[in-house]
């Protein structure tokens, strides 16, 4: 998203997205911050990212179980398709595509309508649905809290495998009336292996593309990333007091700049520090990002994520101490998510890039083995020499190298 140490890493993998700017008081010279930086707008996703190029676009919540309250928006047809604009009669194949950590779902719809997956699906005859995860800035919002209150963030991306992803697939299956397409970039990849390990989503999906895949980050290499990892420790659920990790604050400016300061870590070009050498970005791509992203996560989710780089495995939260996990779990471990319990017959895309630092060919190969007992033909692997992690999602040349090959995958399950 999103690991990458999918955490950190997202941070700065978007937070950095300026690499032609020099870091010295890194967040301020990559995002340009505004007194009004983190103030939610007005417009949504749909008006200011869809509907401007002519297509059809409508604005959803969904309510999770725990009582988060989610953006959700659905692009039902390709641009001047002239069908009925979204009812429940339409019987298109449908696509959920989940984003990664510490951005929201615009990132999906920053190139041009030719050049983004969205669209450039929903013009190839699917019924696509983009997912925004809590804490994000239009799914800020409680039955029963405030996201100003610290209890709102006490969570991390073990909620989203239990919570966010199950009932945005009940919903989207609600409306589409058939199983559904998936596609996840990064912490997107992570919490949808981690649902189907525990049996959820199985009965709804249909197929899943999973772009620059995260299950175990080992092998995670750079120097900032690994510096990242180390900080965010053990039973600590908070950064400097809060709860809420908004990488445009203050305090996190002040943590990058002191990540910044480490020995051996080199912070002039962020993006390349923390996602290995992007080939595809252009500066209007890039600066887009910036004026949109990136957007706040709960620290107890980057201490999840960072976790899940020491530790080696893919598990559910630590919580420091052995009674409390034994409190939270029966035992005095966190559980490993299996993902060889991921159904052998379920059809799945990977595609991986052999310059991304965050989600590396040898962690994706684990990956693989992971998925060894998988059916003949039910798994495809694509590997891009010279991608890295944020080509995946905002390449110019994604749509020709990586969007053509996972619209074919989809088209292979109607």
């Amino acid at each position: 998203m999103a690991a990458v140490w999918a955490s950190f890493c997202l941070l700065i993998l978007l937070a950095a997205l300026s690499p032609h700017r020099a870091y010295g008081s890194a967040w301020d010279s990559l995002f340009g911050r505004k007194q009004d930086a983190a103030a939610a707008p007005t417009v949504g996703i749909c008006a200011s990212s869809v509907v401007v190029y002519g297509y059809p676009c409508q604005e959803f919540e969904v309510t999770t179980q725990d009582g988060y309250i989610l953006s959700l928006q659905r692009i039902p047809e390709g641009r001047g398709s002239g069908s009925s604009g979204g009812g429940g009669e339409i019987k298109k194949p449908p696509v959920l595509i989940q984003h990664g950590v510490l951005v929201d779902g615009v990132t999906w719809l920053l190139n041009s309508p030719d050049r983004n997956l969205p669209l450039i699906l929903a013009d190839n005859g699917f019924d696509v649905w983009i997912a925004n995860t809590r804490g994000t800035r239009f799914s800020r919002r409680h039955t029963s809290m405030d996201a100003d209150d610290p209890k709102f963030w006490n969570w991390s991306w073990d909620e989203l495998v239990a919570f966010d992803l199950p009932a945005v697939f009940d919903f989207v299956y609600g409306k589409a009336g058939q199983k559904i397409n998936y596609v996840g970039h990064s912490q997107g990849t992570l919490i949808a292996l981690a649902s189907l390990s525990e049996g959820k989503l199985v009965d709804q999906m249909k197929s899943a593309a999973l772009l620059s895949p995260i299950a175990y980050l080992s092998h995670m290499k750079t120097a900032l990333g690994v510096a990242a990892a180390k900080t965010f420790v053990g039973e600590i659920t908070t950064l400097f007091g809060l709860a809420e990790f908004n990488p445009k604050g203050d305090p996190e400016t002040q943590y990058l700049d002191a990540l910044c300061a480490y020995p051996g870590v080199d912070c002039y070009d962020l993006l390349q520090a923390v996602t290995g050498k992007n080939c595809c970005l252009n500066s209007s791509t890039i600066d887009l990002f910036l004026e949109n992203e990136p957007q706040s996560t709960s620290t107890k989710n980057m201490v999840h994520l960072a976790q899940t780089v020491r530790g080696g495995k893919l598990a559910k939260y630590n919580y420091g101490r052995p009674d409390y996990n034994l409190r939270h779990y029966g035992e005095f471990n966190p559980p490993v998510y299996n993902l060889a319990n991921i159904p052998h017959d379920l059809p799945l895309f990977l595609s991986y890039g052999g310059q991304d630092a965050l989600s590396d060919p040898r962690d994706v190969a684990r990956l693989q083995d992971s998925l060894k007992l998988h059916d003949a033909g039910k798994l495809t692997v694509q590997y891009v020499e010279n991608y890295a992690h944020a080509d995946f999602i905002m390449g110019l040349n994604a749509k020709d190298i990586v969007y053509n090959q996972v619209t074919a995958f989809f088209n292979q399950q109607r």
